[in-house]
């Protein structure tokens, strides 16, 4: 069985996030969903808001689970037996960063993968930081974003 870890601070999820761990799950035998926490970073939504979230919208797949996780991705990869990080890239710009972390993540374990999913067109522009400048100023976001997602952002803005 191959366990797959796809990580992210998903601050807010977003329909690529979404498309990411679908196609994850056809992939793999079992695929973790984990939110990562840095301590340094500030989010919008606290891990329990993001949790909350991301079981919402992983419910229907039996072979997702959602977890959180303060450290580094590769040591939960390694404490749960997954062999494989799932990446998803947008752009060049992405892939260039992602491309080092991975490098990164190799030096550490060299026993797990990370792997790359190109982003599909549509989710090419969808980008966690646009999508809440978007909301704060009241900007359509239901293309971007589920509506549980949607529905979290207008409360924390306070739009109807």
């Amino acid at each position: 069985m191959i366990k797959a870890v796809f990580a992210g601070s998903f601050d807010p999820p977003t329909n690529g996030h979404l498309d990411i761990i679908k196609r994850a799950s056809n992939l793999f035998e079992s695929v973790d969903v984990v939110i990562s926490v840095n301590p340094e970073k500030k989010y919008m939504f606290s891990h329990e808001e993001r949790l909350e979230m991301i079981s919402e919208l992983i419910k229907d797949y039996k072979n997702v689970t959602v977890n959180v996780y303060s450290g580094l991705i590769v040591n939960y990869a390694k404490n749960v037996g997954a062999k494989v990080l799932v990446r998803g890239v947008r752009s060049s710009n992405d892939f260039a960063y992602e491309a080092d972390m991975a490098l990164m993540n190799q030096n550490l374990n060299p026993d797990i993968e990370t792997i790359f999913l190109q982003s599909k067109e549509e989710f090419t522009i969808v980008k966690s930081s646009s999508i809440k400048q978007l909301a704060m100023f009241g900007g359509d976001i239901s293309r971007m974003v589920p509506k549980n997602v949607e529905d979290a952002l207008k409360k924390k803005f306070s739009f109807k």
